[in-house]
């Protein structure tokens, strides 16, 4: 996979290095237009957008982008006012900050808003996004699920994400917040969407035919359920452990891949 051709997504897992090489926002600029980028940071899942914004405004013009506006959508009427699509015309990229992922869906989620971003898909504009900005990129979102426990029925929340890539579930700061039982409980729950837990300081760049490549310091953990044998999510008592079989788990570092509509690990062979 060529990630500087046919780009759609950016996915991060949070935690994004911000002071030294800042590798993987450099790519989100590199894959934008580089000095021609601009653009649009999302803040809507935050709960202090101005300094947040600000921070991302200043971090992507000493990348040397060209502009960088920030957008913060406070309510599903203001997601719907004219003035707020238009504001993204001659964007190449949005990117959705960290804080909370129910906000970005409940807030956004089917307004004309969320409609435009699909529009803006359509003619290349890359949708980036870090931690809750990348949890709410799947149909399924994960939303709440004890954490470093053995995994449990009762482990895992789940709602509507804002559904630009399908197939997936995705999870973030993953290893560093020991998030794995959560995820095979998201698993057991949708057995045929894939299990994605994305590492802090780690991304996945998804091109047009729904191929991954990881960039950035830590690693991607796929769960795919798909031939999951036995399970007892669904039975009583949910603070029983969780039952899971024939489950096939991939661990992926920088510049691996992997095909989702395949289901086969993309690898790089080591010279």
């Amino acid at each position: 996979m060529d990630k500087r051709q046919d780009t759609k997504l950016i996915i991060i897992g949070g935690g994004e290095d911000k002071k030294a090489d800042k590798e993987i926002l450099r790519e989100v600029v590199a894959l934008s237009g580089k000095k021609n980028a601009r653009i649009a940071v999302i803040t809507t899942a935050t709960n202090y957008p101005l300094e947040v914004g600000e921070e991302y405004k200043d971090l992507f013009y000493d990348l040397g982008v060209d502009k960088v506006d920030t957008i913060n959508i406070r309510n599903r009427q203001e997601a719907n006012r004219r003035q707020i699509t238009k504001s993204l015309d001659g964007i190449t990229c949005i990117f959705f900050v960290g804080g909370d992922q129910l906000r970005i869906s409940s807030i956004l989620g089917g307004t004309d808003f969320h409609k435009y971003i699909y529009e803006l898909m359509e003619k290349g504009v890359i949708i980036a996004g870090t931690s809750a900005g990348a949890s709410m990129m799947s149909e399924i979102m994960v939303v709440d699920g004890r954490e470093e426990d053995a995994p449990k029925k009762s482990t895992i929340r789940l709602a509507p994400g804002m559904g630009f890539l399908n197939g997936v579930i995705i999870d973030q700061h993953f290893n560093q917040r020991g998030r794995i039982g959560r995820l095979l409980g998201a698993v057991a729950q949708n057995p045929y969407p894939l299990g994605m837990g994305i590492d802090e300081d780690t991304a996945i760049i998804v091109n047009d035919k729904d191929d991954i490549k990881v960039i950035g310091s830590g690693v991607v953990t796929i769960v795919d359920g798909k031939e999951i044998e036995y399970t007892n999510i669904s039975e009583q008592y949910p603070d029983e452990p969780l039952v899971i079989t024939n489950v096939k788990v991939h661990i992926l570092p920088n510049s691996y891949g992997y095909s989702i509509k395949s289901r086969k690990a993309i690898i790089q062979e080591e010279k």
